[in-house]
């Protein structure tokens, strides 16, 4: 495949956090923060500016090999680890966390994946099932063991907001992304129809965020994710939204503001997922030639 090259830069804004206290009095879990360079860090950060109380998750290997001490300190928030695929586990983390901060949950961010057949480099038409299974567990399961538990336990409170992250690969075609195609389409349908069931009991609102291609340590496992990078900048009007974007438009959805918006899945990419080809990605094309 020819490259790409671009022959214009997105120009951004630097970002400066600004609290509105959007999320004063609000309390909540946030999971899969690795370092500073997921978008679950930069949501803790930003929800914190944003006056939220929140504890942070992760499974324990995760919490040995990434840095989420450090954003515990800066976030004044307790670091609890949990397997979101144990049942047993997220039950504790729930009660744990509503003891910690002294009542119910009003969000949770579910930013959870992981590929065993992408890292061990296995080809989309030779998976090892079992990995599969692991994935589809691990990346999408878990939600719905999230939400099974939190309804059970009326852990949230009415009105309360659960954001999953995902991407566009779940409704097309990547080859790069291997299995996680189908993790992703299956989170995407947990939401709905986990989102329809949670609404009806408590007004518990679930979305989806599918986030455009992001430089993080889950992202760049992935065979060919730099050269992607830089072809959706090129498509996108707006380029690629930053994990500083993404972590904005999360606390909206954590929010009051949007209230009436659950069972969504909802595109937050710079307009790539609904742009056919730009002048950027054909001229660079024809110079290929």
């Amino acid at each position: 495949m020819q490259k790409i090259f671009l022959l214009s830069l997105h120009l951004k804004p630097t970002l400066k956090i600004m609290s509105h206290n959007l999320l004063k009095g609000k309390r909540g879990i946030i999971t899969g923060a690795l370092d500073s360079n997921s978008i679950a860090w930069k949501v803790a950060q930003k929800a914190h500016a944003e006056g939220a109380v929140f504890t942070l998750s992760n499974a324990p290997i995760a919490l040995r090999m990434g840095e989420i001490k450090k954003l515990g300190e800066e976030t004044n928030a307790q670091i609890i680890p949990a397997d979101a695929t144990n049942m047993e586990e997220i039950t504790a983390l729930y009660k744990q966390s509503m003891d910690v901060l002294g009542g119910k949950l009003d969000f949770i961010l579910h930013s959870i994946g992981m590929s065993p057949n992408i890292r061990k480099n296995i080809p989309y038409d030779s998976l090892n099932y079992d990995f599969l299974v692991k994935s589809l567990d691990v990346s999408a399961i878990s939600l719905h063991k999230m939400l099974a538990a939190a309804k059970s336990m009326d852990a949230i409170s009415e009105g309360g907001s659960v954001v999953a992250l995902s991407y566009i690969a779940a409704q097309r075609a990547y080859p790069f992304y291997n299995d996680m195609a189908e993790a992703k389409a299956m989170l995407e349908s947990i939401v709905r129809s986990f989102g329809y069931h949670y609404g009806k009991a408590k007004k518990v609102r679930v979305n989806s965020v599918s986030q455009s291609p992001t430089k993080t340590t889950a992202g760049s496992g992935i065979k060919g994710f730099d050269e992607f990078y830089d072809y959706a900048d090129a498509i996108s009007p707006l380029g690629n939204a930053s994990a500083e974007d993404c972590a904005n438009y999360c606390v909206t959805l954590f929010s009051d503001m949007t209230q009436m918006v659950t069972m969504q899945n909802l595109y937050h990419d710079g307009g790539y997922s609904t742009t056919g080809v730009s002048t950027e990605a054909l001229q660079g094309f024809q110079q290929n030639k």
